[in-house]
């Protein structure tokens, strides 16, 4: 899909009929400015990520027993050995993923691991108590050495992946640095506000692929929502979807629902949901059809006119789920 065909015509909280014009293309976006905090905790998706976390020593910090940590490490692959941690006769160990990588050599003294258990370093480890390796982005946790990997895999300090799905990004960090990102690096639009009213126009609608149309951030409730719209195949039928993820945690995803709203020529579809968390990838999110979806038909007959052109208005709100104390159910606190 030629991007720079595309048109959104935007409108916030407080501007209802003055459209604000901006044009989507692969090379140029114009966005607004938007305060954020400056970039930290950023790291980048590469081979070297744990050693890159590990390395951070935060002031409060529970630094691990050196000696042991190091003993532990795998010399081919520099990741935590966990059974069966394998040694050559030398006493030279390395982790099971990485023998055969070596095609049973060993890297150190290149005699021929075969088949022999560092049983001892296995109980070693067994023994010992570590903090999570994200401790220096807030962790409190520590955890015995077999149980450390299962959590480190869930934590909830563990960094995000960056949630633009225009191109494979490996960026990761906490939110504040990935709005920053989204903002200057991807040149992403940001509006502060719970209400949105868009336009999108698109010159050819029979020129369908797998492409993302547009990602917009919305800044609310003081958190930070990512709105998608985008056009792709559902088998053989080119469909439009839009959807809101949110930046943050599963768990904290659940306190927030938001709308979507799309129509002309007294027809209309509505979807309701609670947005997703940036957690999930954004294909994972499409691929399930968690959002609102327009047929390519019902989005001309929506466009009016010669149907040639697609013109989609999508509105919108998001709102918080706020528990009421005396009635014991969830009433909805919409922003201003």
């Amino acid at each position: 899909m030629e991007l720079d065909s595309i048109e959104c015509v935007a409108s916030t909280d407080g501007i209802d009929e003055d459209e604000i014009h901006h044009h989507i293309n692969l090379h140029h976006h114009h966005h607004h400015q938007f305060p954020s905090s400056k970039p930290h905790n950023a790291i980048n998706n590469t081979n070297n990520n744990t050693n890159s976390i590990n390395s951070i020593v935060g002031p409060t910090a529970i630094a691990p027993a050196t000696s042991v940590h190091e003993l532990l490490e795998c010399p081919v692959c520099t990741n935590s050995m966990y059974p069966p941690i394998h040694q050559c006769h030398n006493g030279h160990t390395l982790c099971s993923t990485c023998k055969t990588r070596v095609h049973n050599r060993c890297p150190t003294c290149r005699q021929e691991l075969g088949d022999i258990r560092c049983l001892a370093l296995e109980k070693v480890a067994e023994s010992l108590e570590l903090p999570c390796k994200y401790y220096s982005l807030g962790c409190p946790e520590i955890f015995p050495y077999y149980s450390k990997l299962k959590h480190e895999a869930m934590c909830t300090f563990r960094p995000y992946n960056c949630p633009y799905a225009g191109s494979d990004c490996s960026v990761v960090g906490d939110i504040p640095y990935l709005v920053a990102h989204l903002r200057d690096d991807h040149k992403v639009d940001m509006h502060t506000g719970c209400t949105f009213n868009h336009r999108y126009v698109k010159s050819n609608p029979r020129e369908v692929e797998n492409a993302t149309w547009m990602l917009t951030v919305f800044h609310c409730f003081g958190q930070y929502f990512c709105l998608h719209f985008e056009a792709f195949q559902l088998g053989t039928a080119p469909v439009y979807m839009a959807f809101l993820r949110f930046m943050g945690d599963e768990s904290e995803a659940r306190n927030y629902s938001y709308s979507l709203e799309v129509g002309a020529n007294g027809r209309k579809l509505i979807w309701e949901g609670t947005p997703r968390s940036i957690r999930d990838c954004h294909r994972k999110v499409r691929d399930s059809h968690d959002g609102l979806i327009i047929q390519r038909n019902m989005a001309l007959f929506f466009s009016g006119g010669d149907r040639k052109e697609l013109k989609l208005r999508v509105t919108g709100r998001i709102w918080k789920e706020q528990q009421n104390p005396d009635a014991g159910v969830c009433i909805p606190n919409l922003c201003s």
